[in-house]
C-alpha cells in the first residue's frame, strides 16, 4: 500500500494528535482508512472501523431503512453511530471522534443519479458535514476512491486541528 507522498506527513500528525475515532463507510472512502493505518500510529487514532455496505448493515448504524444511503442525513446518522460506538471503546479521556462518509461512485451496473459523497465528523461539539460531487465522465472508480479518500484524511485532520492540508 503505498500512501502518497503528500500525505504521509498529514496522517502522521493525526497518529500524533490526542483524537480516537470510529468510522463507518458505505460506498467509498476504505482506501484513507489503508492509508491511516500504512503509517505508524494508527492503533492510537483508529478505535474501530466498519464498511456498512448493505442495506440492512446501514439500518443497524443509522436505524432508518428508508432515508437515502447517499445523503447528508445518512452520514450524520453514520457519524452519530461512530461517535457514541468511541465512546464505548475509548479507554481514557480523548477527544474522540465519529467518522461517516457514504458515496455513490462508478459502478459496473446502471444507476441513476450523480456520483457524490457526504462525509460527516462528530465531535463533542457536534456534526460538521460536506458533500463532494464527482465527475462520471472524466473519471474511473479508482480515481474517485482516491479523491474521496483524500477528502476524508484531510476532514479528519481539520477535525484534530492540524494545519497540514492535504
Amino acid at each position: 500500500m503505498i500512501v502518497p507522498p503528500d500525505l504521509v506527513n498529514c496522517i502522521a500528525a493525526i497518529h500524533a494528535a490526542p483524537h480516537r475515532l470510529v468510522l463507518a463507510f458505505a460506498g467509498a472512502g476504505s482506501l484513507g482508512l489503508a492509508w491511516l493505518h500504512a503509517i505508524a500510529g494508527s492503533s492510537r487514532t483508529v478505535l474501530e472501523a466498519i464498511d456498512a455496505y448493505s442495506s440492512r448493515s446501514r439500518l443497524a448504524l443509522t436505524g432508518d431503512i428508508g432515508a437515502p444511503a447517499v445523503s447528508a442525513e445518512t452520514a450524520q446518522a453514520m457519524a452519530a453511530w461512530a461517535y457514541q460506538r468511541a465512546q464505548v471503546l475509548s479507554e481514557g479521556e480523548w477527544p474522540l471522534l465519529g467518522v461517516g462518509l457514504t458515496a455513490a461512485i462508478i459502478t459496473d451496473r446502471q444507476r441513476r443519479g450523480a456520483d457524490h459523497a457526504f462525509l460527516s465528523i462528530q465531535s463533542a461539539a457536534g456534526p460538521q458535514t460536506g458533500h463532494l460531487t464527482l465527475d462520471r465522465a472524466n473519471q474511473q472508480r479508482s480515481d474517485q476512491e482516491i479523491l474521496i479518500s483524500r477528502w476524508l484524511i484531510g476532514e479528519i485532520a481539520r477535525a484534530c486541528n492540524i494545519a497540514i492540508n492535504p
